[in-house]
């Protein structure tokens, strides 16, 4: 399986071999559902939907009832689709948990980051803001300062850094260690941080 579905529970650390202190994130990984299987000849190209995370009927629509049927499974919340070569390994309804991760040493982690809304500049980009507050200054100290040539080209370069929205964003961080696989309660514990509050979907690619 090139991939799986899980929830960010929180961070923790554990001490290693050595009696360091390793801070840690855990995941519940699965368990997912194979809701999906993509062909060349049907679809163009193959890959692999997965489903996590139960929810009522009630909160699915009629569409996605009968997508989950056809597969012989119950209402999820999330999915996800995976490029994959599965030939014929894996069928409508089969359920993948954590145990895939038991001899994978690292792994992709992509998740949405946290919010922060409109941000300036010095908490956006790190500016250290413009001159000091005893050379006249009144309230800029905090301000972006010069955003370009007033007579040429007279307009403000894209990419420009400014204040704007801050965070919200898809980020996927790379080659996180595996430090335990826990299979009885579907967590996994990784070294290191994890984009996302706690709670939010993540993405664990292998």
């Amino acid at each position: 399986m090139p991939g799986l579905i899980g929830k960010k529970i929180g961070m923790t650390s554990v001490f290693g071999a050595d009696g360091k202190n390793i801070p840690c994130t855990v995941i519940e990984a699965g368990p997912c559902v194979v809701t999906q299987l993509r062909t060349v000849e049907k679809d163009g190209y193959e890959a692999v939907q997965l489903a996590y995370d139960e929810i009522k009927e009630i909160h699915a629509s009629a569409p996605q009832l009968g997508h989950f049927k056809k597969a012989g499974t119950t209402p999820k919340r999330k999915l996800v689709e995976f490029p994959a070569n599965f030939d014929g390994e894996l069928k409508l309804g089969d359920t993948i948990s954590v145990d895939v991760l038991n001899d994978v040493k690292f792994v992709d982690v992509v998740g949405t980051s946290k919010g922060r809304g409109f941000q300036g500049v010095v908490h956006r980009y790190h500016f250290a803001g413009v001159g000091g507050a005893t050379h006249g200054q009144h309230n800029r100290l905090r301000k972006p300062g010069s955003l370009g040539a007033s007579s040429w080209p007279s307009r403000v370069f894209p990419g420009m850094r400014m204040g704007g929205h801050m965070g919200n964003e898809r980020v996927k961080v790379f080659n996180l260690e595996v430090v335990k696989v826990i299979p009885e309660n579907n967590l996994l514990v990784v070294k290191g941080s994890v984009p996302g509050a706690k709670g939010s979907y993540v993405t664990l690619e292998f």
